[in-house]
């Protein structure tokens, strides 16, 4: 059950940041669910790391977190493929 949770919560993630950022919307259904998997990873583990916050379950603070870092994978994948 917690791998359900984790591909229905990159799916919201995914498509909330796919909605803030619309340029850069690729992948459909597949590429909401990883970005917003990674970018729960990313914004947790920056979390940790600059602000010493602990970021675990599923609530709102996680929820927040997970869009930021999916934001930043988005803004990362996009100056990476201008170059």
């Amino acid at each position: 059950m917690d791998i359900l949770a984790w591909i229905i919560f990159g799916l919201l993630v995914g498509v909330i940041a796919n909605a803030i950022d619309p340029s850069t919307a690729r992948g459909g259904l597949l590429g909401s669910i990883v970005l917003g998997v990674i970018g729960a990873l990313v914004g947790g583990f920056l979390g940790n790391l600059l602000f010493g916050i602990d970021v675990t379950g599923f609530n709102v603070s996680s929820f927040i977190v997970a869009i930021l870092g999916a934001l930043l994978v988005l803004y990362i994948g996009r100056a990476l493929s201008r170059r």
